[in-house]
């Protein structure tokens, strides 16, 4: 069973989500932070830096162009990897604290549009998916965040993949 989009509830699981990457995360050290599930993938860290480019760059920029209806309203290309560079040399209670303040600045902004559900349906033009609608990249920014956080509990879970033993056959995220 799934739940229909409904702004206030998807505001709601967006607000958590600074916090949520502050629990798992903050205090925490390399052993943790930097560890990956192997090669080319993403550490605690990098998920992390992930996050914040998006809030940057991605869905209210996003939701601005919807918005607007102006003659182009085609999306510039998300880069997946941009946290590469822009996370060198931060520390990772910089990024959380980043993270807190961008996503704080960006749900102000979304309440502050009231959008009805006649914008909720405006769309855009995805560089991959086509036309999009504004609801879509809302529903897209919560599940994009739960997907992030169930990712790096996955990472950091991995950590222990050895050290439980034989209780591994219960415990299926080790082997996802």
């Amino acid at each position: 069973m799934t739940i229909e989009f409904e702004l206030a509830s998807a505001i709601a699981i967006l607000e958590r989500a600074p916090a949520t990457f502050a629990t798992l995360l903050r205090g925490l050290g390399p052993e943790w932070i930097d560890a990956t599930e192997g090669p080319e993938t993403w550490s605690p860290f990098g998920i992390l830096g992930h996050v914040i480019h998006g809030e940057r760059t991605d869905w209210i920029p996003r939701a601005q162009i919807i918005l607007a209806q102006g003659v182009q309203r085609r999306f510039a290309p998300y880069d997946r990897f941009a946290q590469v560079h822009e996370s060198t040399g931060k520390s990772l209670n910089h990024l959380l604290d980043e993270f807190a303040h961008l996503r704080n600045d960006n749900v102000r902004t979304l309440r502050s549009w009231s959008l009805t559900r006649h914008e909720l349906l405006l769309t855009g033009e995805h560089p991959a998916f086509g036309i999009v609608t504004l609801e879509q990249l809302l529903a897209t920014w919560v599940a994009h965040d739960l997907g992030h956080v169930a990712q790096v509990a996955r990472v950091m879970a991995k950590q222990y993949r050895d050290a439980v033993g034989p209780w591994r056959a219960y415990l299926p995220i080790l082997d996802r």
